[in-house]
């Protein structure tokens, strides 16, 4: 499995792993957003950038329409994190971004799901953009990002200075409807211990396999549709034909909007 985009549902292909065979997951599960009343889907109209948007014509993801009822969504969701938390090892730790959503007038953050798991810590992913579709919020401009840990799990030296706020430019020119920045992904595998393979179970467009490929780790990706495979597979193919055209023997840096970043 190792450094190779797999093609499958996750929740089939991590029953298939060995217990405590990863070090670390740096994940993003979908939100089902296409569920929330809050979300702009229901009424996309209002915005032209919204409705123009790939998730929105796509009516989610690539297979996946992002709209299961709560209950549904919960359970799924649960099992996605006890298979998570079975692959990691006893000192690893999973990475999980999310976003609190809302549902008639009231947010849901999912506490029914992270309440079941090791919640070390919530760092806030601090993006400069978002848009507002309500005038009874203000504008929605960041994200969670879940620590789940291990007893034994500690940071990699020197990270343990960073700050729970961290501000990175949200990802651009992407295909995938929603990806996160390499710049968060990158962070979150160098703050961790090189302590076994870093695990992403919704690959997407490849950007946790890319981020550890450049900082030396060995990865495991996995998602559900082909055709993002085929991005994650072309991305990672042309990253590694740029380190082989280094004299350094890595890649260029990544583009400035994916560096702006602070702790």
């Amino acid at each position: 499995m190792l450094n190779t985009v797999i093609h499958g549902d996750c929740l089939e292909v991590m029953a298939t792993m060995e217990t405590a065979s990863v070090g670390i997951v740096v994940t993003s599960p979908p939100y089902n957003l296409r569920n929330s009343s809050g979300s702009g889907t229901h009424n996309p109209g209002r915005s032209a950038k919204w409705t123009n948007s790939a998730y929105l014509q796509q009516q989610g993801y690539d297979g996946d329409d992002d709209n299961r009822p709560e209950e549904e969504y919960q359970d799924w969701l649960t099992a996605v994190m006890q298979q998570i938390m079975r692959v990691l090892a006893e000192d690893g730790a999973a990475f999980v971004v999310f976003k609190e959503r809302v549902q008639n007038g009231l947010i849901q953050d999912r506490r029914q799901v992270w309440d079941r798991f090791p919640l070390r810590q919530t760092i806030i992913w601090n993006r400069p953009k978002g848009i507002n579709f309500n005038g009874g919020y203000f504008v929605p401009s960041h994200e969670q990002i879940l620590l789940f840990a291990k007893p034994a799990f500690r940071l990699s030296p020197g990270a343990n200075g960073l700050g729970t706020v961290w501000t990175i430019a949200p990802a651009r020119n992407n295909p995938h409807p929603a990806p996160f920045p390499e710049a968060l992904a990158r962070r979150c595998v160098k703050s961790s211990p090189d302590n076994g393979p870093v695990l992403d179970p919704f690959l997407g467009s490849g950007t946790t396999a890319l981020a550890a490929e450049e900082l030396g780790r060995s990865w495991i990706g996995i998602e559900q549709s082909a055709r993002y495979c085929r991005m994650a597979e072309e991305k990672l193919e042309e990253q590694r034909q740029r380190r082989e055209a280094s004299p350094e023997g890595r890649p260029p840096a990544s583009p400035p909007q994916d560096e702006q970043e602070t702790q």
